[in-house]
């Protein structure tokens, strides 16, 4: 058995490459300091009082106080045991973030071309195009961290499937389960789901192919393999997906309860989200050519336009100054598609998009239909609302579709399939098999498409067809007047302009390029050094505009991102257990700090997020009081936050007279606006018959119920009763977790009230203590260690008859 170091030098160099592409790019990281990404400042919100549970104590907690009333730590950064595959993926991101997501993006590319046998300098230089397409770089500055960590491992998935389909069953078998596996461990089962679409569309192809070659054994065999690797890495990770699948029926993400709305017009019979709530991000069909053209649509809800600017013009012959103007004009609202917000184009790369289109006339087979079928279907996805006759059909029948918004993000699958198609053009390109002559007409036929498309938009914006005109401009013009809006879309002429002539320059150079490679000016390795050099220019220059050194802070400002006012400094000197509504602030401040009702998650609970939409967003006393929200912080006299007592709140718990049942959760819940919450609790679904619960109970002035001990995933109450009571507790219910015990001995309680927990509490002084003890965390981990320790055999079982095979081949 030899062992060939220059066999994998090449590969060595490469990865040592993407390390310098990744700390280059992202750079600031050399120095200590870090990117500052909005969702993972409300991250931090939500997760802090969790953190500070595990710094003080050394446990994980699973629940937390400090959101929404009171939630799951689950979809939080909850940790847990037995979770061995989180610690390979700890490993491969061993850069600073978010170079570390970059650097996964480039590996997993790259894997992904060299299992389809592409070579090591063409697979390269596809990965550069995949890691550095503008969305990707994108959604990593604005802090979608999940996002990103799962589409960099898609392509590691897909090599595992395609080794399969190749007949290679133990290496396939084995890189799908840890691909499969490390892609859950991000978290982020929306692009798991459209993962899982493009594979369906890879497998039609491959059926398709089986058939007509007549192999369908081999073809279904593969699919068994795939199946047991992929029900391995769904063990490697059964703990998250089963307490996510948990928490899933309780948040909104799952059926609702009610059959109204809060304005009573009848709800949507759904499991999932509302058809409006899905669509609210869908893409233009216009805007498809900003993957080709940046800014051709304008860019980004708010562009810097600079000093030459019509804007910026405009302002200064307002006689306002050039320092105020100059920093007026850094983000103006030049984006005139359909979408509500867009933080940049979805630039793949007008390089990358050329290749794209030669490679539709060069390559065949199934592997370019599979490609092309992924693109397609993900492009008339992304486009929603604005397609509705295939959204509505997803929607209505394709299983957990309508599980996931911002249906534009589906995009991610034509960002991975596009650059692979695209380097397969180059592999066409690069081959002797392929007639010059071929090579020369797909050459000319996509300089035309590429070229002529380009030609054909400046024509148009010449001769006045387009007229750049914005969703928004009413309000524009309302607050700035018809000039401002006038001058504004002629800044929006001026970009689509300057990026139009800037993409026809790189399909001309690009052409250019592969001109002379056919005509034998250029060498292979000349004219690829040349290509990567045009997509990464292309596509940095873009990526740059959105996602720079200027968004690096210090480590300080994003590990600690609040900064307590006036009025959080007041409350918390209050040692008691309470709960804070702040009016005047979104997102997590208020969970940094506190217990608080608000918070900012994709998944809020179900229960809470109905409580807020009837009663809370319109700041109603009595079930503010009802949650123990003691503070209100609210505007004061001065424009600042003030905290306002509510001297009514209902306290952690309290005795009860009465217990009424009603119909449905909807009379459960329209009940709550005048119920006197303090004396009655209702409820329904049918308990009280199961459990012979009183309809009324006696109470005195003496009697008595308080905690004495309050923990994120623990609290303990001392009642003292002279008759059997029945307690509500100002908590959030969560029937899967939390246990109740009277006096160490377990004991039922109940949904009342909605949303709040129950309880019969005998008469007497009694020790009463809620626990949240999860059994979805401890199956989980046993079947995570159960399916570690036998991908572990499996790994070493497969080294072991390759090391075998080779030492009988070096013998032979």
């Amino acid at each position: 058995m030899q062992f060939s170091f220059k066999k994998i030098l090449p590969h060595i160099l490469v990865l040592v490459g993407f390390i310098i592409c990744s700390i280059a790019y992202f750079s600031p990281v050399l120095q200590g300091k870090v990117i500052y990404q909005s969702d993972i400042v409300h991250y931090t919100g939500m997760a802090k009082q969790q953190k500070d549970f595990k710094t003080k104590t050394g446990e994980e907690t699973y629940w937390t106080n400090s959101a929404f009333g009171g939630m799951p730590t689950y979809q939080l950064g909850a940790k847990y045991p037995h979770n061995y595959i989180k610690k390979l993926d700890l490993a491969l991101r061993f850069l600073p973030r978010p170079a570390d997501y970059l650097f996964l993006y480039f590996l997993g590319f790259y894997i992904l071309l060299l299992v389809l046998k592409v070579d090591w300098k063409l697979a390269g230089l596809g990965a550069l195009a995949f890691g550095f397409s503008t969305y990707l770089i994108i959604i990593l500055g604005v802090g979608h961290n999940s996002k990103a960590h799962a589409i960099a491992y898609m392509p590691l998935v897909l090599s595992g499937i395609l080794l399969t389909f190749r007949g290679k069953y133990i290496w396939g078998f084995l890189l799908t389960a840890v691909a499969m596996g490390l892609e859950l461990v991000a978290n982020h089962y929306q692009m798991t789901y459209y993962l899982l679409l493009l594979v369906l569309v890879l497998g039609i192809a491959y059926l398709v192919d089986a058939y007509r070659k007549n192999v369908l054994p081999h073809f279904f065999k593969a699919v068994g393999v795939l199946s047991a690797a992929v029900l391995l890495a769904i063990g490697l990770n059964a703990t998250n997906i089963l307490a996510t699948q948990d928490y899933v029926k309780e948040s909104t993400r799952g059926k609702s309860e009610l059959n109204i709305n809060p304005d009573g017009s009848k709800r949507e019979n759904s499991n999932g989200l509302s058809k409006a709530y899905i669509t609210e991000y869908s893409y233009g069909k216009l805007e498809s050519f900003n993957l080709f053209i940046p800014r051709f649509l304008g860019g980004g809800s708010g562009e810097d336009v600079g000093e030459n600017s019509a804007v910026y013009k405009y302002i200064i012959g307002e006689g306002v100054p050039p320092a105020d103007a100059r920093a007026y004009t850094k983000s103006l609202p030049t984006y005139w598609g359909s979408q509500t917000i867009v933080e940049a184009p979805a630039y793949i790369g007008a390089v990358v998009l050329f290749l794209f289109v030669l490679g539709l006339f060069l390559v065949k087979g199934r592997l370019k239909w599979w490609l092309v079928g992924g693109t397609v279907l993900s492009l008339l996805l992304s486009y929603g609302k604005n397609l509705e006759f295939l959204t509505n059909f997803f929607i209505n029948y394709v299983p957990l579709y309508n599980k996931f918004r911002a249906v534009s993000s589906i995009q991610v699958i034509l960002e991975l399939c596009i650059p692979v198609l695209a380097v397969f053009a180059l592999v066409r390109l690069f081959n002797d098999v392929v007639k010059t002559e071929e090579k020369l007409n797909a050459l000319k036929y996509t300089v035309l498409i590429t070229g002529g498309l380009a030609i054909l938009f400046l024509l148009f914006e010449t001769i006045g067809l387009i007229d750049f005109v914005g969703g928004v401009d009413g309000r524009i013009r309302d607050a700035n007047g018809q000039a401002f809006l006038d001058a504004l879309r002629e800044d929006r002429a001026s970009l689509f302009t300057t990026d139009t002539l800037r993409t026809l320059i790189f399909v001309l150079l690009a052409a250019g390029v592969i001109y002379l490679f056919l005509k034998n000016t250029l060498n292979e390795t000349k004219a690829i050094v040349v290509l990567g050099v045009l997509i990464v220019f292309d596509l940095v220059g873009v990526d740059k505009q959105y996602v720079n050194n200027d968004d690096f802070v210090s480590k300080l400002t994003m590990e600690r991102p609040y900064a307590p006012n006036k009025a959080d400094l007041q409350i918390l000197t209050d040692q008691s257990n309470y709960r804070v509504y702040d009016i005047t602030s979104g997102g997590a401040k208020a969970s940094y700090f506190h217990n608080a009702l608000g918070g900012y998650h994709a998944a809020k609970p179900k229960r809470y997020q109905d409580l807020y939409e009837f009663y809370i967003s319109k700041n109603n006393i009595n079930v503010l009081s009802m949650l123990n929200a003691k503070y209100i912080i609210g505007e004061g006299e001065d424009g600042k936050p003030f905290p306002y007592v509510n001297n009514d709140a209902n306290g952690n718990a309290w005795f009860i007279k009465n217990l009424e049942k009603l119909k449905s959760p909807t009379d459960e819940i329209l009940a709550l606006e005048t119920l006197k919450n303090k004396v009655t609790a209702v409820y329904s679904n049918g308990f009280k018959e199961k459990m012979n619960v009183p309809k009324s109970f006696k109470t005195d002035s003496l009697a008595s119920i308080k905690v004495s001990d309050y923990k994120p995933n623990y609290i303990k109450y001392q009642s003292n009763n002279s008759n059997d009571g029945f307690a509500v507790f100002s908590e959030m219910y969560y029937g899967s977790g939390w246990n109740a015990y009277i006096d160490g001995q377990a004991k039922p309680h109940y949904k009342v009230d909605y949303a709040l927990r129950g309880m019969e509490i005998p008469k007497g002084k009694h020790t009463i203590e809620f626990k949240f003890e999860p059994q979805v965390v401890k199956t989980g981990s046993t079947i995570a260690l159960a399916s570690s320790i036998l991908l572990g055999l499996l790994v070493l079982g497969g080294l072991f008859f390759r090391f075998k095979s080779l030492i009988i081949n070096d013998k032979a």
